[in-house]
């Protein structure tokens, strides 16, 4: 098992599209939906499975962590991008993976996601989050990143359960 960071190492970061056929990135999805499935009810849960994530209207992506020795690579966290409309997207599956906690992961995956929604031309950028208190370190990165609380977008309705945030690209 590699090394994930020491008083002397910290991980590179590498991030690429991701087809979701290897099995770490099966475990840490499994591993986000055990735990969207403990913290809401089943009617407010959106997180999207293996096949949602395989559809045409989403890209997937994995960010890799790698000592500074080389001694190997580890799956660090997960990202995915649908788009809504030609102007719109939401921000899916946003995982950290449990060893890489608090090492920037998330910042890095969040900075890949805006700057893709900006390449591919996209205008918005929404999410959806839950209102737990589970979900608190997740809103508060949202908002440094200048996401805001709005309505319901897309298909979504009201739900208590649920925080909608957006921000211009």
């Amino acid at each position: 098992m590699m090394t994930v960071r020491t008083p002397t190492t910290k991980p590179d970061f590498r991030i690429r599209i991701d087809d979701l056929s290897g099995p770490e990135i099966a475990l840490l999805l499994e591993e986000h939906l055990a735990d969207m499935n403990a913290t809401s009810p089943p009617e407010s849960k959106h997180a999207l499975d293996l096949d949602g994530l395989k559809q045409s209207d989403v890209t997937f992506w994995t960010l890799w962590a790698t000592d500074n020795e080389g001694r190997g690579e580890c799956l660090a966290g997960c990202s995915a991008l649908k788009r809504l409309t030609a102007e719109h997207g939401e921000i899916k599956s946003m995982r950290t993976a449990a060893a890489f906690r608090r090492q920037g992961v998330a910042q890095h995956l969040l900075q890949h996601l805006l700057d893709q929604a900006k390449d591919q031309q996209l205008n918005r950028l929404s999410l959806e989050t839950g209102s737990m208190d589970y979900f608190t370190a997740a809103r508060a990165l949202y908002s440094r990143f200048g996401f805001e609380v709005c309505l319901p977008f897309g298909d979504y309705i009201e739900d208590p359960n649920s925080v909608f945030m957006t921000r211009l690209v």
